[in-house]
């Protein structure tokens, strides 16, 4: 089991778009183990992304509402309905904020074989899907608030008040 370590808010690969894969071979796989270790390694995880263990490839793991799995170069359909809840980040540890969201989300990508892939969900799923394919595109979920939310995120995020692996120590 290989669990690495996530990637903070102020690393840049967390603000770089990630090259789409082209190539299906043991290295990805081995990538696609890896993301899967290091979503399963700790509790509460939801989703990770390459970029957050510093890989710049658009690949995501998943464990969300009973569903768990991998999705690459994931391109995604979002319905109109909106839904509010807490969202956090693991790179972005131990701040939770409100964020909007596409209540429905289907993602259409392929597996680590580049065998085609859909996966639709509606909440947490949806959340998770919209989540992990932001990071992807170099987007954190912070740069989805707006107004008063945001600046008050932003505040947080500057003054270091999120639980990063320095303030364990």
């Amino acid at each position: 089991m290989t669990m690495r370590p996530i990637r903070i808010i102020g690393d840049p690969v967390l603000r770089t778009p990630c090259e789409p894969v082209t190539t299906f071979d043991a290295e990805l796989r081995a990538l696609v183990t890896d993301l899967m270790d290091t979503l399963l390694g700790a509790p509460g995880r939801a989703g990770v992304a390459a970029p957050q263990i510093g890989v710049s490839a658009q690949v995501f793991v998943y464990d969300a509402d009973g569903h768990r799995g991998h999705l690459i170069n994931p391109t995604l359909e979002l319905s109109e309905d909106r839904q509010d809840d807490e969202e956090g980040c693991l790179s972005i540890p131990g701040l939770y904020f409100p964020t909007q969201r596409a209540m429905h989300a289907t993602a259409h990508g392929v597996d680590q074989h580049g065998e085609p892939l859909t996966i639709a969900g509606s909440g947490f799923l949806a959340r998770a899907l919209q989540h992990e394919t932001d990071h992807l595109h170099g987007t954190l979920y912070v740069d989805t608030l707006r107004g008063d939310i945001r600046r008050r995120a932003l505040r947080e995020i500057r003054a270091g008040r999120f639980d990063s692996p320095s303030r364990r120590r």
